[in-house]
């Protein structure tokens, strides 16, 4: 099942493409979302919207809690069913939520759910095992370990190779290019890598 999550960063400027898709709203990102894009459920505390919104939500949540509006949408998503995950207004505002919204990625990634972020210049996804890039020939992209280490078994179509590891704290894997439509890298499974692919010309 296909899903949309909608958060308060920066507002996302390109088309949204709600078809088949369950499209949840976390508090702010109301305010940039609403007349653009369907919205099926909203999730939060709306300490940042300020009013209630349409659909109203099934529960107003405490400002003070221990999970962010979009930690509370993101498992709300995974217990419905949704297992294909793409998040807009992820970016940008405040760089701790932005971190934050990055662990969200992981952790659907660790759940077995597809989840990826499109900003208005990158799109950003945790992945495991065999990762396709062909999709984004002439870009750049970044791979980036989730945890300790990020083992790369084998890349193809890419323009410099990879060393066998990547370990966290290092930047080994910054700024690479996609040279062909087969372009791919494998990841030894268990290991995680956040895999960064520019949309603008960087």
């Amino acid at each position: 099942m296909k899903g949309i999550l909608l958060l308060n960063g920066d507002p996302y400027e390109g088309a949204i493409d709600d078809g088949g898709a369950l499209v949840w709203c976390c508090d702010g990102a109301y305010e940039w979302a609403r007349g653009r894009v369907r919205i099926d459920r909203t999730v939060g505390d709306f300490d940042s919207l300020g009013y209630l919104p349409d659909p109203p939500p099934e529960e107003v949540y405490p400002a003070e809690k221990n999970f962010t509006d979009g930690e509370i949408a993101l498992f709300k998503m995974l217990a419905a069913g949704v297992d294909d995950i793409v998040v807009y207004g992820g970016g940008g505002g405040r760089e701790d939520h932005f971190l934050g919204n990055l662990q969200l990625l992981y952790a659907a990634c660790k759940r077995g759910a597809r989840a990826k972020m499109i900003t208005s210049r990158s799109v950003i996804f945790a992945a495991r095992g065999r990762v396709e890039l062909g999709g984004y020939v002439g870009k750049t992209f970044s791979v980036l370990p989730f945890g300790d280490c990020v083992h790369i078994m084998d890349s193809e179509g890419c323009k410099y190779p990879y060393p066998p590891a990547i370990s966290l704290g290092e930047c080994r894997g910054i700024s690479n290019i996609v040279c062909g439509p087969s372009a791919a890298l494998t990841i030894a499974e268990g290991d995680v890598a956040l895999v960064i692919v520019n949309t603008a010309e960087v």
